[in-house]
């Protein structure tokens, strides 16, 4: 069994203290208002958010699949990259996850917001009103059920999770060794890790572009997994490029 790296022990350790503080304080506000990431114009959002959000979790299921994910696919890429690489490596595709989220989020509100302006809305008012927790009946019919209930739920939505940084390191691994056999859970078959895991980010896209959820959520942050794979293969390929200079790793 591999042995857990310092960095890895690290965050192992950091995530699980938040989830067990925020579960003995029982304060919901803490938890959603404060710590999880917040749609960036609900006056619920803060800057300090955007790195909170990476060691919150919803449940039990959700830190014990994500820290288990660390462990196994971390360490090894640790070990290729070194201590203070691989935190650079690992926020910066928790942070990756973050825009790509944030910016499909914006397209898909500001698509359905403009619509309710050109039929004479106030763009102010209308944010004003679902910071109020309230909305217009005519906006249903105007915007349809489905994008109307989308148009809520992206306002409102709370993003956390360490996913997105999570699914950089996947990308790593199946860099640094893309013939390691990896045996899913829900295949029992090995299959090679340069096939597992883009396998696993296409049925990200998929989700994300239908809505058809294969093995996590529906509330699963699809954009944000993709976020962080897309960062992570664009350092990797930076640095892999550049290996026999000054940004290789030992």
């Amino acid at each position: 069994m591999m042995r857990i790296t310092p960095a890895v022990k690290h965050l192992l350790i950091l995530n699980v203290i938040i989830f067990v503080g925020t579960a003995f304080l029982g304060n919901k506000f803490f938890y959603d208002e404060i710590l999880a990431l917040s749609f960036p114009i609900n006056d619920s959002f803060n800057f300090w958010q955007v790195i909170t959000h990476m060691f919150m979790h919803g449940d039990i299921r959700h830190l014990v699949f994500n820290m288990f994910a660390l462990w196994m696919f971390g360490s090894a890429v640790e070990l290729s990259f070194g201590q203070h690489k691989f935190l650079f490596f690992y926020l910066s595709c928790g942070l990756g996850a973050f825009f790509f989220n944030i910016l499909w989020d914006y397209y898909n509100f500001e698509t359905n917001l403009k619509i309710l302006v050109s039929l004479g809305y106030e763009s102010d008012m209308i944010i004003n009103t679902l910071g109020d927790g309230k909305y217009i009946p005519t906006w249903v019919d105007v915007l349809g059920k489905d994008n109307f209930d989308q148009f809520i739920r992206t306002f409102s939505s709370k993003m956390l999770g360490a996913s997105g940084a999570i699914y950089g390191v996947l990308v790593a691994f199946g860099m640094l060794n893309p013939n390691i056999e990896l045996m899913p859970i829900f295949l029992p078959i090995p299959i090679k890790a340069k096939y597992f895991i883009p396998g696993i980010i296409v049925l990200d896209l998929i989700s994300a572009s239908t809505g058809v959820s294969f093995f996590s959520p529906s509330n699963t942050a699809y954009i944000a997994h993709i976020g962080g794979a897309v960062t992570g293969f664009l350092i990797m390929y930076f640095w892999k490029k550049n290996q026999f200079n000054k940004y290789r790793w030992n």
